[in-house]
């Protein structure tokens, strides 16, 4: 982290709203792009991108360390994400039990090729989560084990299943 993004930070938490509407500016890209893989669907990926950066603003002042602004930030959206996943899931659980009790419907999945974000999309929370951070946002191992609060063996082999899932999803062996 440069001098300069430090101190806007250090600004921010203590209560410069210009320097946050700057972090905004500077994160916001990352954050939507991180929340559009997790959730696969733009309007949700904005909210969660929003009610992130709301989380952020009103908790910036329980940030102990300015440098660890990133990997806070994107702890925040990841349980965002996640709750929001839960929630979609029993949604969609319901939605299922009530279609099956009406009609009793009997057909396969014709997609023959994924496209990786399809593939990505249809990974477990866990497996989508890690191979975003790790492979597409670029953190370091040791950072996303702090963002999701997990061991470091654990971040490697979720990302070592996460790849072994999508690399099958898109030779299209998961059938």
């Amino acid at each position: 982290m440069n001098e300069e993004l430090y101190q806007i930070i250090h600004r921010a938490k203590h209560g410069d709203r210009e320097a946050f509407a700057d972090l905004v500016r500077r994160y916001k890209g990352l954050v939507f792009r991180y929340a559009m893989g997790m959730l696969n669907d733009r309007m949700d990926a904005e909210d969660a991108s929003q009610e992130a950066f709301v989380k952020a603003f009103f908790s910036l002042s329980n940030l102990d360390n300015e440098y660890a602004f990133s990997s806070w930030l994107f702890r925040i959206v990841s349980n965002l994400c996640k709750d929001r996943l839960k929630k979609i899931t029993k949604e969609r659980m319901l939605v299922r039990e009530v279609n099956e009790t009406i009609v009793d419907t009997n057909f396969s999945d014709p997609l023959e090729r994924l496209s990786i974000e399809e593939g990505i999309s249809r990974l477990s929370v866990e497996h989508r989560e890690v191979i975003l951070l790790h492979d597409i946002e670029g953190f370091r191992y040791e950072e996303i084990a702090d963002m999701i609060e997990v061991p470091l063996g654990t971040i490697k082999s979720r990302l070592f299943a996460a790849r072994m899932a999508l690399r099958k999803q898109l030779r299209g062996e998961d059938k």
